[in-house]
């Protein structure tokens, strides 16, 4: 669960870093790419997981 909350959290650090470079090309990617990391995290955090034998 805390991996969840640490990609989360990372995805919310890169997304203010793409925020403040959108006039840039660069911008939206890495504006993109750390709003991916906020899905997924949030994402990981619902997930059951796998139970063992």
């Amino acid at each position: 669960m805390s991996t969840s909350w640490i990609v989360t959290g990372l995805g919310v650090v890169v997304s203010l870093l793409g925020w403040y470079l959108i006039p840039n090309a660069w911008g939206y990617g890495i504006l993109g790419f750390g709003l991916a990391h906020i899905v997924l995290g949030i994402l990981d955090m619902f997930r059951n997981p796998a139970r063992e034998r």
